[in-house]
């Protein structure tokens, strides 16, 4: 089989073909036919050296992939062959508080990825896709779609009638938008151009704050909701945002953490944020059996990915250095 790895990161130089054995499956593993990868922000983070969690070099990358289940080991009871599946993106926390050990059990960062023709993957590390998506669509779920369903339901979920705010237009911010509104939220949104605003608008947003004409847009988020501010905040900028979310939050209401895309001083008005009453509650993506729930939501509204662009297998390469140029509208997806 073929399969693409890393001799180590800091370039796309490093990152190159190999011929493998295809694995076979021990008791308890299914063997995967990969048909589809796609890219995380995470993924930009670990080829940069910019990821703060561990990491080592040989590895296979990228954490999110889909596929049929083409072979069983012994003692699997979860699965079928000609199941269609995506992965965990913890192969081991299935439920409960977050375990530390798992930050230590990711793919494409410490263990091999997805970025391959097959894999072998614990049963109980996969979860069924829903039957209305192609294999483009289920593979953009693992990360990104289930850090936005993570920021949006729990521990106290968003309900119809809340106001929630998201930020820009990558993957968990499009994901949190659609999740959102399915839920019967009010969403407003933040980018940086007029085409984004329509393409954010027509996905379903009820206002559109351009932050680049308006520095402090957190005023105007709250302005936007009657001055009382949104109910939760997915926060993907980390450092160089947080600053507007905090002025933008209701009283009471979440700012979920999620990432640190955006650059700028990590300052933050301690008295505003003892004020507000506000919970700073940061997301580690999520466990299997917030997975499911997501799919079964997805699976019935079928509700569909936005996709930017979708790669071959062979121009996995190409897919890197479009992503990376930071350009896209939607998830950046390789077809095996």
């Amino acid at each position: 089989m073929q399969s693409y790895r890393f001799s180590r990161f800091g370039s796309l130089d490093h990152l190159a073909s190999h011929q493998e054995p295809v694995p076979t499956p021990g008791r308890g593993e299914v063997l995967v036919r990969v048909r589809a990868s796609s890219l995380n922000y995470r993924d930009l983070a670990l080829l940069n050296g910019q990821y703060p969690m561990s990491w080592r070099d040989g590895l296979v990358p990228l954490s999110d992939g889909a596929g049929e289940i083409v072979a069983l080991g012994d003692d699997c009871a979860r699965f079928r062959i000609g199941d269609r599946v995506c992965n965990a993106f913890f192969p081991q926390w299935f439920g409960g508080p977050f375990p530390p050990a798992e930050a230590a059990r990711q793919y494409g960062s410490n263990q091999d990825g997805w970025l391959c023709e097959y894999k072998t993957v614990r049963e109980e590390a996969l979860a069924a896709v829903p039957e209305h998506l192609d294999w483009a669509e289920a593979a953009t779920l693992p990360c990104a779609a289930l850090t936005a369903w993570t920021a949006l339901t729990g521990p106290q979920p968003v309900t119809a009638g809340d106001t929630v705010l998201v930020q820009g237009s990558g993957g968990v911010s499009l994901f949190a938008l659609q999740l959102a509104k399915l839920m019967g939220a009010r969403v407003i949104a933040t980018t940086s151009s007029a085409a984004k605003a329509e393409r954010l608008r027509a996905l379903g947003a009820d206002a559109v704050v351009d932050y680049l004409a308006v520095p402090e847009w957190g005023e105007r988020v709250r302005e936007l909701n009657g001055g009382r501010g949104v109910d939760r905040i997915v926060e993907v900028g980390g450092k160089g945002t947080l600053a507007q979310s905090l002025a933008a939050v209701a009283p009471g209401g979440e700012i979920a953490v999620i990432g640190f895309l955006a650059d700028g001083a990590a300052e933050m008005d301690f008295m505003r944020y003892f004020l507000s009453g506000a919970t700073l509650r940061r997301i580690a993506v999520g466990h299997r059996e917030g997975l499911e729930a997501m799919l079964r939501a997805i699976g019935r509204q079928r509700l569909r990915p936005v996709l930017d662009r979708v790669f071959p297998f062979d121009d996995a390469r190409a897919a890197w250095e479009h992503f990376a140029a930071r350009r896209h509208f939607g998830k950046v997806v390789i077809e095996h």
